[in-house]
């Protein structure tokens, strides 16, 4: 405890604090039993490597040299990348809340030896302001504490601890009736902006999970208002200064109500999600502005986000997990320009751009123009035209100093980008995306693989540095599944089917429900094991699984999968009054109990076969299931469309059971996939 250890971790965001006069640690066992024995509190400091507000409390207390004197005096000082180490994230997050507190990052937690919490909060400036203590008096003040009035930190600690494992237990189990998913929906819809898109309020985050389950309930119900929810929020995000013009994908929020101001980091799980909603909408209704956001955004995951630093033994490569909103110390330098900057490159063609994109003199943020789209596209000429002077400013803005780039792996939102590339590469046909999810999802395999099936969480230079959580299977297999579905190769499907069942053992509780980390996680406070059930950012956890065993029933027939997940979804349905907070559990039972299965058979090298199928893959609907079996005998004989279909390309369209009559054109097959709006 008398040097800092961050130089041996391999996260970025750890080795950024690697010079900190703060003698940090890295969380382990070892490092508890190290403050057991020096009978000190820890402190806890969690954040992640795009985060502005690390950044600054970094600058101002752990780069201090009187601060990190104190800390080094009276604490074990402990740093954790809260994307490498989500579960534990999400303990003290959740401790946090329950103390009345709200949450937010940095994450500051100062705790017992054996991991109890004692006292929690998030950023604390140098010197007391905004009605917040300084950091140094909060150090002091608690330390003081441990040494005179220790036992009632112990109780108060443990009876924490205690609240917050009881509170991440689902309680008694119930069943979801018909009308649940329209009083989720009807709430949601309540909340929503109609001027500017997204959900009312400031700061405006993307909830792709809320709006996920919107467009569901558009294809399910035909209901116009969950459709027009999700098409508006991203036509104002797409146009909106949220969205990198210049160089493709959008950041984490928007500071303001109107999508124009961002906190300026780019996060991979981010742009998966709304890259699938890209796609659902633009299979409803094609759109320009859309298919180009697509585009440029996988143009972004392309570029600058493949972890070229850490490719598989075959040349493959992952995704990297985020870029940095600042540069050069100040958030958004990077990305922001002055109207002189702009006429100085685009020179005679300036008038021609700021027709689209205004540029004020006086800036639109801090005296500075943050890029905004006020025009619709129409017309392919203007837009290649436009995109020509796009390319100009980003030629001048790549000399500039670069954000900087978390590149570590995540299982988890690789899982959920490669889906997103599926999907997108079906509805915008672009085989060449398809290509970029097999190559990411052999990266990840390589990687993170387990011998048992699992996959491991983060990798970086060479090494895994955290194990599997129940998001990494998840994720994975929506992954597995979503190239079973494209491709039509077995394999795919029989390694879903083993990591679901390896999941089951690992991750169960014996009741039907699962848990966050595995059973064998060994380095968890008070050997907790969280929940992961409520969806955030991304989709929960445990609403995937559910997911994954619906579709897995669909496309096997195999009534194991509809127990499993009837068993989950019930698990979290007696919360009635939290029904909101599960929008990917909601979203899984009407795909268990409303899904249409597309069965094509026929030759696969038939071009009438490849036409059914890309149509079956590139429509709107969630709830869709696709079976290219082919020629093969591959369905069970429980399957409804067993021992259908000949040599000619067909395609059956199989609702409760039931498949109806082949189909041999597309366009027919588009038609028969949409379901009758429900009442």
């Amino acid at each position: 405890m008398t040097s800092n250890t961050l130089a041996t971790a391999t996260s970025p965001y750890l080795l950024q604090h690697a010079d900190n006069p703060v003698h940090w640690q890295i969380w382990r066992p070892e490092t508890l039993e190290m403050a057991r024995l020096a009978d000190k509190p820890i402190l806890l400091s969690i954040g992640y490597a795009a985060c502005h507000w690390c950044h600054v409390m970094a600058h101002e207390s752990f780069e201090d040299a009187e601060t990190a004197a104190l800390m080094n005096a009276r604490y074990v000082s402990i740093k954790i990348d809260r994307e490498e180490r989500p579960d534990l994230d999400s303990i003290y997050m959740s401790t946090l809340q329950a103390m009345g507190e709200q949450g937010g990052w940095p994450l500051t937690m100062i705790l017992t030896p054996d991991g109890a919490p004692i006292f929690g909060g998030t950023y604390f400036p140098p010197e007391p302001r905004w009605g917040r203590p300084s950091f140094r008096q909060v150090l002091t003040g608690v330390a003081d504490a441990w040494a005179n009035e220790r036992e009632k930190l112990l109780v108060s600690g443990a009876t924490l601890m205690r609240r917050v494992m009881a509170h991440s237990e689902p309680g008694a189990p119930g069943q979801l009736v018909p009308g649940d998913l329209d009083t989720v929906a009807e709430r949601f819809i309540g909340m929503v902006d109609w001027d500017d898109g997204g959900l009312r309020g400031a700061p405006k985050f993307p909830n792709p999970p809320i709006f996920r389950f919107l467009w569901g309930e558009y294809a399910r119900t035909g209901r116009h208002e969950a459709g027009a929810a999700v098409a508006l929020m991203l036509a104002r995000m797409a146009q909106g200064g949220i969205y990198d013009h210049l160089g493709g994908g959008f950041a984490r929020y928007s500071t303001d109500a109107a999508w124009l101001v961002p906190h300026f980091e780019k996060m991979l799980y981010d742009n998966a999600q709304i890259l699938e909603l890209l796609a659902f909408a633009h299979a409803a209704e094609p759109d320009l502005l859309l298919d180009a956001r697509a585009a440029e955004t996988v143009g972004w995951l392309v570029r600058d986000m493949r972890a070229k630093h850490d490719p598989a033994p075959d040349g493959n490569m992952a995704f990297a997990a985020s870029e940095d909103a600042d540069s050069e110390g100040v958030e958004g330098k990077f990305y922001v320009w002055t109207r002189h900057e702009i006429m100085a490159v685009l020179g005679d063609d300036f008038a021609r751009f700021e027709a689209h994109y205004p540029c004020p003199a006086a800036g639109n943020w801090e005296e500075r123009i943050i890029l905004t789209r006020a025009t619709h596209p129409e017309r392919e000429d203007e837009e290649r035209d436009l995109a020509a002077l796009r390319a100009r400013l980003f030629e001048v803005r790549a000399q500039r100093v670069r954000p900087g780039w978390d590149d570590k792996i995540l299982a988890d939102w690789n899982g959920l980008t490669i889906a997103a590339l599926v999907r997108a590469s079906a509805v915008f046909e672009r085989p060449d995306w398809l290509d970029l999810a097999i190559a990411a999802f052999e990266a990840v395999t390589a990687l993170l693989g387990r011998p048992d099936g699992r996959f491991d969480h983060a990798y970086r230079r060479g090494a895994v540095s955290a194990a599997g959580l129940l998001d990494d299977q998840a994720a994975m297999l929506r992954a597995m599944i979503a190239l079973y579905e494209a491709t039509g190769i077995q394999t795919y499907l029989d390694r879903s089917e083993r990591l679901a069942a390896s999941t089951a053992v690992h991750f169960g509780d014996g009741t039907g429900g699962l848990y966050a980390a595995a059973d064998d996680a060994r380095d968890l406070p008070g050997g907790m094991r969280p929940r992961a059930a409520m969806d955030n950012a991304v989709p929960a956890a445990a609403g995937l699984m559910a997911e994954i065993y619906a579709r897995l029933y669909h496309l096997t027939g195999t009534p194991k999968y509809r127990d499993a997940a009837q068993r989950l979804i019930n698990a979290h349905a007696g919360e009635r009054r939290n029904l909101p907070a599960y929008p990917t559990f909601l979203g899984a039972a009407a795909l268990l109990d409303g899904a249409t299965s597309v069965v094509i058979t026929g030759d696969p090298l038939d071009p009438r076969f490849a036409a059914l199928h890309r149509a079956a893959l590139g429509g709107f609907d969630p709830a869709v299931v696709v079976l290219p079996v082919g020629m093969s005998a591959a369905l069970p004989e429980a399957h409804p469309a067993y021992g259908k279909g000949g040599d000619a390309p067909a395609a059956f369209v199989c609702r409760d059971n039931v498949c109806g009559l082949p189909v041999s054109e597309p366009a027919a097959l588009r038609e028969a996939m949409i379901r009758a709006p429900v009442d």
